[in-house]
């Protein structure tokens, strides 16, 4: 058979099998929805390169066979390319935490944030200058236009103010009776 009529007859191939090869592949599910193409066009690539198409009696079975074994080699390329471990996933779950932690975390952010309302202006401020800004209270004087003892003063305030304000929470949720 010449190379044309080959040619020919997997071009019709790739054609009339794209469509059930692909299906095929899916319904296997070694193969992700994302590489079903790939996959599929692998499948003709290797077909082609095949030197005796002429001598394969049923095709549709042998491209199906073929399609198996390449979605099996993509499955085993796919596992290796990103090698976990157990112990990994064991620290996943530990640092996400419980769900009963993560809404105690949430509550005190809010507490948080209330408390920081609860501040000045100008001691919210410097707080956000010192502790988001990372700057020194040199800096943070030199940026407001203010002396380095009045943030510092300031800073004083605002630490007080937070801790009444947050104790005074924490001492709200304790139930009565329990110390």
């Amino acid at each position: 058979m010449s190379d044309s009529n080959s040619k020919s007859r997997l071009t019709t191939w790739f054609h009339q099998w794209r469509t059930p090869l692909r299906k095929f592949l899916a319904a296997k599910g070694a193969v992700r929805p994302a590489d079903l193409d790939d996959v599929a066009q692998e499948v003709f690539l290797r077909l082609m390169r095949y030197d005796k198409v002429e001598v394969v009696e049923h095709p549709q079975a042998y491209l199906y066979k073929m399609a198996a074994n390449v979605a099996a080699e993509w499955a085993i390329r796919t596992r290796n390319q990103r090698p976990h471990r157990s112990k990994w996933l064991e620290n996943l779950a530990s640092e996400a935490g419980r769900p009963e932690e993560e809404l105690s975390r949430t509550e005190m952010q809010s507490q948080l944030m209330e408390a920081l309302n609860g501040l000045t202006a100008r001691q919210r401020e410097i707080l956000k200058l010192r502790f988001i800004e990372n700057l020194t209270e040199l800096q943070t004087a030199e940026r407001l236009t203010i002396s380095q003892r009045i943030v510092r003063r300031q800073m004083i305030k605002s630490y007080a103010k937070l801790r009444d304000r947050m104790q005074a929470e924490l001492i709200e949720k304790v139930p009565h009776g329990r110390e």
